[in-house]
């Protein structure tokens, strides 16, 4: 498989999609970003609830993390980042969440809508929604009352969600029903390689699987799929959870689709308390564990463009690569 044919999709939002897109993009040019559209908090909460349109927030990190480094290009990226100073009604606003509104008001497609704001800041490759139209994440939660643990609540909200002094059990969309972007489907099914992670694992990992159409491509596609897991736990998402026990949670949800096959799963050294466990638990449903220094030096809680995009043309080459495991 030659870089220059590589086809790459990665799916996620926020810094986890930023990180998986950053090292991906010095793999080959191919690259689609699907970016969940359910965020309810800060600047796109604002803007969602006022206006009625997609998010920006995801997708405009996603747009800047493909972003030519020319200085013209990079004039754009700086000013979409930028955010609003003061204490008005714009304030706290990135600018380029502001500038995706527009031209989500000004276009049907947002499809379209995108591709404007990528031709701006000459991004490599393409964004995507995961759906045409708004989301809202629903939670099913437990370990609220130490002396009842296993007494659940709904919690309703992407941001609510993560703020949960709880530990999530399951998460659901709504709408019911609601469709998938029709070009992220088709990307993940003529992709050569899939990307899943590293990120917010119930509000922006899971929730592509749960879209019908893009779940089932997710499931059939014939692509590699690769899993990224984070650095660091969660608070209020995953620092209940073993690492063993999250790809759990991520089979789970895919199980209405007809179930997700995962060729790789990708570890920091740092991050894996019990390499032989989480060995054991790739090995049996059917993956290969790559175990490799992914954090950059100066924080653990963010990954290494290169070193990443090293561990992933590892499992493309079929190599174990250093300080690799197989399972």
């Amino acid at each position: 498989m030659t870089q220059a044919a590589l086809r790459a999709v990665a799916l996620g939002g926020g810094h986890g999609l930023h990180a998986s897109l950053s090292a991906l993009r010095l793999l080959t040019s191919e690259l689609t970003a699907i970016v969940t559209v359910a965020d309810d908090g800060g600047s796109s909460g604002r803007i969602r609830r006022e206006m009625k349109v997609l998010p920006p927030g995801d997708l405009r990190m996603a747009l800047a993390a493909l972003a030519a480094t020319d200085p013209t290009h990079a004039r754009w990226t700086d000013l979409l980042q930028h955010r609003i100073g003061g204490h008005g009604v714009l304030a706290g606003h990135p600018v380029g969440n502001l500038m995706l509104t527009a031209l989500l008001e000004r276009e049907t497609d947002p499809v379209a809508a995108l591709a404007q704001l990528a031709e701006l800041v000459g991004a490599v490759g393409r964004v995507l929604p995961m759906s045409p139209v708004p989301l809202d994440l629903v939670a099913l939660a437990d370990r609220f009352d130490p002396d009842h643990p296993d007494r659940t609540r709904q919690i309703r909200g992407q941001s609510s969600i993560a703020a949960t002094p709880g530990r999530v059990r399951s998460v659901r969309l709504l709408p019911t029903g609601a469709p998938a972007c029709a070009a992220a489907a088709d990307a993940v099914r003529e992709a050569d390689v899939v990307v899943l992670g590293p990120g917010s694992w119930f509000t922006s990992v899971i929730p592509h699987l749960l879209l019908r159409e893009l779940g089932t491509a997710l499931c059939a596609t014939p692509a590699r799929v690769v899993v990224i897991l984070n650095l660091v736990p969660q608070a209020g998402e995953t620092d209940d959870y073993e690492p063993h026990q999250l790809l759990d949670l991520l089979l789970k949800h895919a199980a209405p689709c007809g179930g997700l096959k995962i060729d790789a799963v990708l570890a920091d050294t740092e991050s894996v308390l019990d390499p032989a466990e989480l060995t054991r638990h790739v090995g049996a449903i059917g993956a290969r564990l790559v175990v490799s220094r992914l954090a950059a030096d100066d924080s653990a809680e963010r990954h290494d463009a290169t070193r990443l995009s090293e561990a992933i043309q590892h499992v493309l080459d079929d190599e174990p690569g250093p300080e690799a495991r197989t399972g």
